[in-house]
């Protein structure tokens, strides 16, 4: 028997329309809720690794192999400019700068503080590697890599008490483990919004640094590399490494900030635990519907293999069923995602307007945490939404077609 199955299915869901607009509402807005819950959480997440890496040692780290588990200024890249240019031949890597970071000991004519210090080139850096540099409040950056200034976080300054023009001394221990000093005035402050930050931050010019700690022209703590994409921070490290050769590691963001990839994995881990449960919500209700369908249709469909249908084509048209229902569901809730999400793309949700907390100085390991939610989903994580959602509403249909194809004709054309 040549049946049209796919034409069938279509008309056998409209019989009751009521539970089919229901089951079709649940996957589209189960689906929205997938889209924008993954999509919020993607923005947010890799705005924070952004900002961590141009914060601190970039997407990828190229550094002594040693410093990380004992982090000391002995411990040196040399060659530094050279393996900024081998990097730089990745087909991820955007920028490669020059820094040397670690603890300082500040002091003024009142107080002393210790603080954590990034020295880096001016004339190589911006906002886009550095982030702190665009939350200058007052004064100026350096105008040079030898610049006898310094920039103090507003934190640091009012610890300290001086303010712009004022004149601060800092202490570090060099290269060979001898204590120096330099003095230095204060040019700039920084508000950055995390308190951990401003109250234990100074830049300092790179040059200068050098100079102070006894390291040669072209030598450094790290180089910081700024990729296209963070996800592929460690696949690059993994490329790299074999071309920074043995004095020297390229490490991924995640080993060289574990605070903060510690909190991301236990977010994204919940995200995921979310999505599964609104999956399995959705799948309940397209089984509960075709389940009960079936169910009512029992009598029809012992009359149908009485003239001919096979127990396969009654199973196949069962699962035409739920693959309409899983293609229509999903492009209701591209419909209804639409506009949301273009609102939070494009604006985003202000949590400050919502809530009484203070989030302007909200931190995750010294990264400030964005008030503002915005969405931006990625490519891969979205045909995942619409596989597993796809997915999810043919398996619900598996149990009720089976129990379609094994109907008996003679017992169901007796149910009255």
């Amino acid at each position: 028997m040549s049946v049209r199955l796919p034409a069938m299915a279509w008309r056998n869901l409209w019989r009751n329309r009521r539970r089919t607009v229901v089951t079709l509402s649940s996957i589209a807005f189960g689906t929205m809720l997938a889209v924008l819950f993954t999509g919020m959480g993607d923005s947010n997440f890799s705005d924070m690794i952004d900002l961590a890496a141009r914060m601190g040692g970039g997407h990828v780290s190229i550094q002594h192999p040693e410093q990380l588990e004992i982090p000391t200024f002995s411990r040196t890249v040399e060659g530094a400019s050279g393996l900024a240019e081998r990097a730089l031949e990745d087909r991820q890597v955007e920028r490669a700068v020059l820094r040397i970071a670690g603890n300082v000991m500040v002091s003024s004519a009142e107080q002393s503080q210790g603080a954590g210090f990034i020295a880096f080139d001016p004339d190589e850096e911006d906002s886009t590697t550095l982030s702190v540099l665009e939350a200058l409040s007052s004064g100026r950056l350096f105008a040079s890599r030898g610049d006898r200034g310094i920039v103090l976080g507003t934190g640091l300054a009012e610890k300290l008490g001086v303010g712009l023009g004022k004149k601060v001394v800092y202490t570090l221990t060099d290269k060979q483990g001898e204590i120096v000093q330099a003095a230095a005035r204060v040019v700039g402050l920084l508000r950055t919004g995390a308190p951990s930050v401003d109250s234990s931050l100074c830049l300092l010019p790179l040059e200068r640094v050098q100079a102070l700690l006894g390291y040669g022209e072209d030598e450094v703590l790290q180089v910081a590399l700024f990729l296209r994409d963070q996800r592929a921070a460690e696949a690059s490290a993994k490329r790299l490494s074999p071309r920074v050769g043995p004095e020297a590691v390229a490490l991924p963001w995640f080993a060289v900030q574990p605070e903060l990839s510690a909190f991301i994995a236990m977010k994204v881990a919940g995200a995921r635990v979310m999505e599964v449960i609104i999956m399995l919500l959705v799948a309940a209700g397209i089984f509960n519907t075709l389940f009960v369908s079936v169910m009512e249709r029992m009598r029809e469909f012992g009359i149908m293999v009485a003239v001919g249908f096979s127990p396969g084509q009654l199973f196949r048209l069962v699962m035409w069923e739920s693959l309409w229902l899983a293609l229509v569901g999903l492009l209701g809730g591209a419909v209804l995602t639409a506009l949301p999400y273009w609102y939070l793309s494009e604006v985003g949700l202000d949590l400050r307007a919502i809530t009484e907390i203070d989030l302007a100085s909200g931190e995750v390991a010294g990264v400030a945490v964005m008030p503002v939610m915005h969405v931006d989903i990625y490519p891969d994580h979205l045909a995942a939404i619409v596989c597993a959602a796809l997915l999810a509403t043919l398996a619900a249909g598996l149990i009720p077609a089976w129990s379609a194809g094994r109907v008996a004709p003679v017992e169901s054309i007796r149910i009255v």
